[in-house]
């Protein structure tokens, strides 16, 4: 791990929801390879045991009465933990404990959040893999830098720097890319390494219906929290481009201005106005108030 752990503390933090099959073996591990680490596994409504499998090892577990989300469990860990670097994986055996000293040690390289970046054979599925494939590409072409893997669940980052996009972070699962796309708009530099992920130690708790619409949701996410004009403003041409066109055919066929061409035109200052308005609300979003 380099010279980070002598420098910072360390904290993992876990989410969790009826994974203690998987944490029985995973805590003992992570305490073998972090033995210094301060360990926290947030119990996001568990009803299999969880609380008891940390406490017989010694972990420190955060319940709540009822299931809040993925994205809420990991804001819960952020805030109860003391160090100065945060180390967040999943509950349910996918991340290798060895992994974390080398997102550490990249870590130590001077960036603010380095993500574990999973290979193609560790995507759940091909149409997982299809679709966290177009994330990337949408992603890269948005920030103008590569993303290896906008929704890995495991990264480490800055304490500080994380802390200061908890209001923006989502309940559900969505918190990676809320959380990459923040530290791109800020200008925290990124990094990715590339890891190995398993099969997750029991069922996903993923719909694939409501999730397939949530991460559809998730490509105009990715675009609002970075920079809404280079949504809106292509939108905003089309609709023009489209004016234009029915014009130039109504013209030439009926030799007049018909209502569809100035509704197109319409729809184009209207979206583009709205831009305008998303890139102030953006620009206010990540001004830092110390």
């Amino acid at each position: 791990m380099g010279g980070a752990t002598c420098l910072n503390s360390l904290s993992i933090i876990l989410p969790a929801k009826n994974e203690a099959p998987a944490l029985v073996e995973l805590l003992p591990r992570l305490r073998v390879m972090q033995p210094s680490a301060e360990i926290i596994v947030v119990d996001d409504g568990s009803s299999d045991g969880t609380a008891e499998v940390c406490a017989h090892h010694g972990v420190k577990c955060l319940t709540s009465p009822y299931s809040m989300g993925n994205g809420a469990a990991i804001k819960r860990g952020a805030r109860a933990a003391s160090g100065d670097l945060l180390v967040f994986m999943d509950g349910d055996g996918q991340h290798d404990p060895a992994d974390v000293a080398r997102l550490i040690v990249k870590l130590d390289e001077g960036y603010d959040m380095v993500v574990g970046a999973r290979d193609w054979g560790s995507q759940a599925g091909v149409g997982r893999g299809i679709a966290n494939s177009l994330y990337n590409w949408l992603a890269s072409r948005m920030t103008g830098h590569p993303v290896a893997d906008l929704t890995s669940g495991f990264r480490a980052t800055r304490a500080d720097k994380f802390r200061e996009f908890l209001h923006l972070l989502p309940n559900g699962f969505s918190y990676p890319t809320t959380s990459t796309m923040a530290f791109f708009r800020s200008a925290y530099p990124v990094a990715y390494m590339p890891i190995k992920a398993a099969q997750r130690v029991g069922k996903s708790h993923i719909k694939p219906i409501k999730d397939g619409i949530r991460f559809l949701l998730i490509i105009f996410k990715i675009a609002t929290l970075y920079s809404p004009l280079k949504l809106f403003v292509p939108v905003s041409a089309m609709f023009f481009a489209l004016g234009c066109v029915n014009y130039a055919w109504t013209f030439v066929h009926n030799g007049r201005l018909t209502n569809g061409s100035t509704l197109f035109w319409s729809a184009s200052v209207i979206v583009f106005l709205i831009g305008l308005v998303s890139e102030q609300i953006t620009a206010l979003t990540y001004r830092r108030h110390d």
